[in-house]
């Protein structure tokens, strides 16, 4: 039985209803499915059991095909009761039980029977319910009657029949598409929901003919829509003509724009405010078109009824972004909202006018947001600190008050992401406004001391030692950083005395305080902690001895990581302790990837060649030793680079073949990974006939056939080119499979000794530039780039054309060079007009390589791009910029 209703203790905070569903058990409530078998129908109880059976398959919880089917026939007995109530909860109930085919047969003749009653209640619901659980061999015997629902005179019923139909156009697109005439007769009712979902139906059976649609919006905005909710849909039907024709059409002209302008004077609160968000989204929007769409939301900022101050201020949030001189006519009306009851709307207003506030009205600002901060959650305080960010790197002159303010919060209660986005904010300010540097890591230093995050400790102490020494006092920050030592956990203890070695490298006046420091960290309870002191007192000399030179100590300290750190790990694990010390340069560079990926049939490994590694190598080392192991391949040198397996042919085609590019100095190795998916066929000398009549820069000098493909068992073919020493060249391939083929006698499995020659056309097969670049991730993208001579940098601008969004061009740059993005620069905010994105990777001939890339992006979606490159050879700097130029 369901629990009755029942509330908290009054001396809870809050009072709050129970479910009265609250524990009811499947069995029991099958149980008392029972009552639908009685002669006498009790329709309240019969009623209060579907609620419960279909409170619980709404809650996951799943029947048996024996219980479905014991519930679907026990409720079909349900249709004798003349309860309207009850009919209605039977119509819901065969709809969420979903029965196969055999079933529906016993309901179909009641519900065709309802579907022409003269009861409408029950005509809607029989529509709805047949319509979701027939199939399209039913469906031909009752369209007749769909199509007579579809213009019926009692509008639930009219709106049922069009509802069903948009339903049915995903499964049954043929027979929907013959209703168009009494779809568009029903576009004409004067109900409003009847009117909204013809609309809505005759969009969609048009939506692949643009012709078809571009006919229905003009002959619709000529005032035959009366329905607010069908106007709504009309405005985004518009709204999407218009984008379509300003991608084909390079003229300033806007179809149907007065018509998005007139629905801003329409009596419908709703039609209005769809209209006017429709102008401010519009691509390469004026400011002369935005005005009357801006107007009108000020007003609605002004209104009693929060949903439309909230629909206002959010559009006008977006608009801000792009149109921020628009917006600024509603900064008065927006801070009276900063005081609104609701949050949302009070966070939308703050973060709106950060973004359109002058420089004169920022202090004024932060006191009113001083007062409003604690009365919001975090995840709204998140919007507004990144509102904060933006501003402050507007007006870098305001930073002092605006790093006061993110101090103070800072110190103030809050979750793990709320204070990581204040200290990713002050750490941005200190990279980007010098003048904020020493202040910033100062108000950092006085939050470490009470930081309960693990993570933000170590991020801090990490700063800390890159741009803590730089500063004109260094010795007022040891200590804060030495208290880490003294008072927290092993992990934040271990990065303190990283961060006292970095002080030690690069402040001569501290050496000898860091040194007593270190020494006192060499009796600390954690291995690491004690290993890091020891390893740093040696570098530095502080053990009696002759450190390092400097030059070597700052490499070590503040030198990038060139290695990912699980190949590291793993390259460690499988080091034998011996006479020769580890070497790190025989770390592979390559992010791991999954080795040799073949196409297998389900349930079979491979074998042989193609069969992935045991041991937990790198791909590249695997490989390495599958090559070297031919002979015609191993006078290539050192492997510099396996890409990932291309695909040669569609999926389910009768051979499997994809190719992995394998690149040396100077030439490149073509691995065809074959599989034969015809069990009837044994395939003999297979080979893959290349032609590189596009690819001038490359001779074929080796290749090694297959001699036996038989069936699901992969095998490799090898072709090898030669190329010029050390040169990114670039070329197109097109390649040809053949073969003999062998008949096999399934019963025996014994080939036929005659074959019959035969060939596949495979897809065809670059090389690009990106093939000769390694992605090789950098720990910290400043240090990295500083650290390269400044006269490898090669700069200049170039522009992308137009594109849909930022995102879109940074995207297509990343594929053009194949290089790793660091540090998260590869995301790019929603709606940003410009963006930095840090490249890092390793150019051919083992040649470091870091991009700068710069994009911004104007109102006809015109993106411009700065490329900075820095390499070990200006040489390849040069070349990066080459490959750019090209792509």
């Amino acid at each position: 039985m369901a629990q009755p209703l029942i509330k908290k203790d009054d001396d809870r905070d809050e009072e709050a209803e129970y479910s009265p569903f609250l524990g009811i058990e499947k069995g029991a409530v099958l149980q008392e499915a029972r009552v639908f078998n009685d002669p006498q129908l009790d329709a309240r109880r019969c009623s209060q059991v579907i609620t419960k059976l279909l409170y619980l398959l709404n809650q996951g919880e799943t029947f048996t095909k024996v219980e479905a089917t014991e519930v679907f026939f026990a409720v079909t007995k349900l249709f004798q009761s003349k309860d309207t109530g009850l009919r209605r909860m039977v119509y819901l109930m065969i709809k969420e039980l979903s029965p196969s085919a055999d079933e529906v047969i016993i309901v179909t003749s009641s519900l065709m029977k309802d579907m022409n009653s003269k009861t409408d209640m029950y005509r809607a619901n029989a529509i709805r319910v047949l319509c979701r659980i027939t199939d399209g061999t039913l469906l031909t015997q009752i369209e007749r009657y769909l199509k007579q629902a579809i213009v019926d005179k009692n509008p639930v019923v009219a709106s049922a029949a069009l509802v069903s139909g948009v339903h049915l156009l995903q499964t049954n697109p043929e027979i929907v598409k013959r209703w168009s005439n009494e779809v568009q007769e029903a576009v004409q009712s004067r109900a409003a929901l009847v009117q909204f979902h013809a609309l809505a139906l005759l969009h969609q059976i048009r939506q692949n003919d643009r012709l078809a649609v571009s006919k229905l919006v003009t002959s619709l905005t000529r005032g035959t829509v009366r329905s607010p909710l069908a106007q709504c849909l009309l405005i985004r039907y518009a709204s999407q003509v218009i984008r379509e024709s300003s991608q084909n059409t390079q003229t300033g002209d806007r179809p149907f724009y007065d018509f998005l302008e007139g629905c801003l004077r329409h009596k419908a609160e709703m039609v209005i405010f769809e209209a006017a968000r429709a102008i401010t989204e519009l691509s390469g929007v004026t400011s002369r078109e935005l005005t009357p769409a801006i107007t009108v939301l000020q007003l609605f900022l002004s209104s009693s009824k929060p949903v439309l101050r909230f629909a206002a201020v959010r559009t006008l949030n977006k608009v801000a972004m792009t149109h921020p001189l628009a917006v600024t006519n509603c900064n008065i009306d927006m801070e009276s909202l900063i005081s609104d009851q609701n949050r949302s709307i009070a966070t939308l207003a703050i973060t709106t006018l950060l973004k359109t506030g002058n420089e004169s009205s920022v202090d004024r600002l932060m006191k009113q947001i001083t007062n409003f901060m604690s009365d919001i959650a975090d995840e709204f305080k998140i919007v507004v600190v990144e509102a904060i960010r933006s501003l402050c790197l507007k007006f870098p002159l305001k930073y002092r008050s605006l790093m006061n303010f993110l101090s103070n919060i800072l110190r103030e209660e809050g979750g793990f992401e709320y204070k990581k986005a204040i200290v990713d904010s002050i750490v941005i300010l200190i990279r980007d406004i010098p003048d904020a540097k020493e202040s910033g890591l100062f108000h950092l230093c006085e939050f470490i001391e009470d930081c309960e995050f693990t993570y933000l400790s170590t991020q801090i102490l990490h700063l800390l030692g890159n741009e803590g020494p730089k500063t004109t006092d260094p010795s007022k920050y040891i200590r804060y950083i030495y208290n880490r030592v003294i008072l927290e956990n092993a992990t934040v203890r271990a990065s303190a005395v990283s961060t006292l070695a970095k002080f030690g490298a690069l402040v001569d006046s501290l050496k000898p305080r860091i040194f007593v420091l270190l020494r006192r960290c060499l009796f600390d309870n954690d291995d690491e902690v004690r290993d890091r002191a020891t390893l740093y007192l040696d570098m530095l000399g502080g053990d009696g001895s002759v450190g390092e030179s400097d030059e070597d100590v700052k490499d070590f300290l503040f030198g990038s990581l060139d290695v990912p750190l699980v190949n590291l790990e793993k390259s460690l694990q499988n080091y034998e302790a011996s006479e020769e010390s580890f070497d790190i340069a025989s770390v592979p560079k390559e992010v791991k990837s999954q080795p040799l990926a073949e196409k297998k049939a389900p349930g079979k490994k491979p074998s042989g060649l193609g069969a992935p590694p045991s041991a937990p190598t790198s791909t590249v080392d695997a490989y390495e030793k599958l090559l070297s192991s031919i002979p015609e391949f191993s006078s290539f040198g050192k492997l510099f680079k396996s890409s990932a397996p291309v695909e040669l042919t569609e999926a389910e085609t009768e051979y499997a073949v994809s190719v992995v590019k394998h690149i040396y100095d100077g030439h490149v190795v073509f691995q065809y990974n074959c599989t034969n998916t015809i069990p009837e066929q044994l395939l003999e000398n297979v080979t893959v006939f290349v032609d590189a009549s596009e690819a001038e820069e490359f001779s074929e000098v080796a290749s090694k056939p297959l001699r036996s493909l038989p069936y699901d068992s992969p095998g490799q073919i090898f072709v090898a080119f030669e190329k010029p020493e050390g040169a990114p060249a670039v070329g197109k391939f097109s390649n040809m499979l053949k073969f003999i083929v062998k008949e096999v006698d399934s019963s025996t499995g014994e080939a036929e000794d005659e074959g019959v020659e035969d060939e596949y056309q495979l897809e065809d097969l670059e090389v690009v530039s990106a093939d000769y670049i390694l992605k090789v991730r950098v720990s910290n993208f400043k240090n990295a780039w500083e650290s390269m001579d400044p006269e490898s940098e090669r700069v200049d601008e170039y522009g992308l054309g137009v594109r849909e969004s930022l995102a879109e061009a940074v995207s297509a740059v990343i594929n053009i060079l194949g290089m790793q993005p660091c540090e998260g620069t590869e995301v790019v905010p929603s709606n940003s007009r410009s963006h930095t994105c840090l490249l890092s990777g390793v150019f051919i001939g083992n040649v470091k390589v870091l991009v700068r890339l710069s994009f911004g992006i104007d109102g006809p979606k015109q993106v411009a791009m700065k490329l900075a490159v820095r390499s070990d050879d200006p040489a390849v700097s040069d070349a990066i910029h080459e490959i750019v130029a090209s792509g």
